[in-house]
């Protein structure tokens, strides 16, 4: 049935409150439990002081969101700065010309910041990828790039390069296997692009100009190189109706994403609480879901932000990156989740679409999905946690087609066509639900620990059962639809904006 569907305003109204019920519910759980726990010896690595005049302390867990905004917040904010200035006023002198700066300021960058070793490191994979694009042979081209990609992922390969970089400080290993791996894929791209070119071949300086991007290089985005070599050749450089205006109010939005996360650290320890099973275990089942779901939530927005603020730059640059990642309280298929927009649209267009086709054939979903998770799997760094969610997350993606596929056989499709276009959603509503949930429980496997992830499974699915298992999907269920209502407007938003377009 048509995504244009609707359903009465009373049902959508029911549906929205019984959502926000719920999530107060379950978040006055969480509250109470971080509360609680506040001073337990088992939380003391992950709750450092925070607001003394309020008598908190600040979830501390995530490595990552403290290093942005601690040790790494002075030197982003310099090297952004530089680049931004630079790029400015190059923009305004020999537009022509900027992408041989960007390139000359982000080699200084990475010289600066890792060494020489590291940058002879990178440019010799640069030059090993440039050399085999040179052949223009697709296989080639994946079979150097995932050998490339591998002696960094792999050990012993991994250490015995990062052993050349001398010296130590607290971002070296961040830096050095984010740069590592970001310039991998870009010099998979343009290996790729260069051997689907038909007349001659893009020089070496256009790889280069490519990869030492600085915004994206540490810790991407990664923008495709046809895309990126369109838009850095453009020399008339105009920018769009409220363009900067867009671009400031999405720099004030990050802004006060981090404000908010802050605030939120200081409240609910959504990080820490995972850690301790034990006291896991005491909290209700609608505080276990909730924990779980905000644990995927946060990881959404430290993406949106991180990406956001990287594509704020890039936009001042004239470019247009990559999207930040869908919210995941907005998902409930297992194509559109993703917490790195760039990576998946590279995996979409060289490995997933490139095998999958259509995506309608089941033995070639099949090829296409296991190919996407193997290179996926290579890309995280190989080890067990990354191994199972990589099957389930496969499984997922492949079960939701088989559904689909079995549905559209008859009877289901005849029953199907003499319902309501209404009753058809919530139907579908009551799939989505579930699909929900497995999304959910795949995903904190990477997120948490595996531990944390099969005592939510098993409080969800067996003890809860059948009272918290139903009306946690029956909740669910509400926020499916209430998705389901947002796409239904946007698609009439499209279709009015299309048909505006045309005439």
């Amino acid at each position: 049935m048509g995504v244009k569907t609707m359903l009465p305003s009373y049902e959508l109204g029911f549906y929205a409150l019984a959502v926000t019920c719920a999530v107060v519910y379950s978040g006055s759980g969480i509250f109470e439990a971080s509360r609680d726990s506040m001073n337990r010896k088992a939380f003391r690595d992950g709750i450092k002081p925070g607001w003394h005049y309020f008598g908190r302390k600040m979830d501390v867990a995530d490595f990552e969101w403290v290093m942005w905004f601690t040790s790494f917040r002075n030197v982003i904010i310099f090297a952004l700065s530089g680049h931004v200035l630079f790029g400015k006023i190059c923009s305004m002198t020999v537009p022509q010309h900027r992408a041989v700066v960007y390139m000359l300021y982000g080699i200084l960058a990475v010289l600066g910041s890792m060494g020489l070793v590291y940058l002879m490191i990178i440019l010799s994979h640069c030059l090993v990828l440039y050399s085999v694009a040179l052949a223009k042979q697709r296989w080639l081209c994946y079979v150097a790039g995932l050998c490339c990609l591998a002696s960094f992922k792999v050990e012993p390969f991994s250490s015995w390069q990062s052993g050349f970089v001398t010296g130590a400080f607290d971002l070296q290993d961040v830096l050095f296997y984010g740069g590592s791996g970001f310039t991998i894929m870009r010099c998979m791209s343009f290996a790729l692009e260069n051997s689907e070119r038909k007349e001659g071949i893009y020089s070496i300086f256009d790889l280069l100009k490519y990869n030492f991007y600085l915004p994206f290089f540490f810790f991407g985005p990664v923008m495709t190189f046809d895309q990126f070599h369109a838009q850095v050749s453009i020399r008339e450089l105009r920018r769009k109706d409220d363009e900067m205006r867009n671009i400031r109010v999405h720099a004030l939005l990050h802004v006060g994403a981090i404000i908010a996360v802050d605030i939120f650290f200081h409240f609910f320890y959504i990080l820490t609480l995972p850690s301790d099973l034990k006291f896991v275990n005491r909290l209700s089942d609608w505080s276990l879901a909730g924990l779980a779901y905000s644990n995927l939530v946060y990881d959404w927005v430290k993406s949106a932000v991180m990406f956001g603020i990287i594509n704020t730059i890039a936009r001042l640059d004239h470019l247009d990156p990559p999207q930040p990642p869908k919210c995941i309280t907005m998902l409930y298929v297992f194509a559109e989740t993703h917490f790195d927009r760039g990576i998946n649209d590279w995996l979409c267009k060289y490995v997933y679409d490139h095998i999958g086709e259509n995506h309608d054939n089941i033995m070639k979903e099949l090829m296409a999905t296991i190919a996407t998770f193997a290179v996926t799997t290579l890309w995280l760094g190989p080890c067990e946690i990354v191994y199972i969610w990589s099957v389930f997350n496969c499984f997922g993606l492949n079960f939701e087609l088989w559904v689909q596929k079995f549905f559209q056989r008859e009877p289901f499709a005849k029953l199907e066509a003499k319902m309501s276009a209404a009753m058809s959603r919530r139907i579908r509503a009551v799939f989505g639900a579930a699909n929900f949930w497995a999304i959910v429980l795949y995903n904190i496997l990477a997120l948490n620990s595996l531990e944390f992830a099969l005592l939510v499974t098993k409080r969800l699915l067996l003890t809860g059962f059948p009272i918290s298992t139903l009306s946690i999907w029956f909740i669910t269920y509400c926020g499916v639809q209430l998705i389901k209502e947002r796409e239904r407007i946007l698609a009439i938003e499209e279709e009015k904006y299309d048909k505006a377009k045309v005439e």
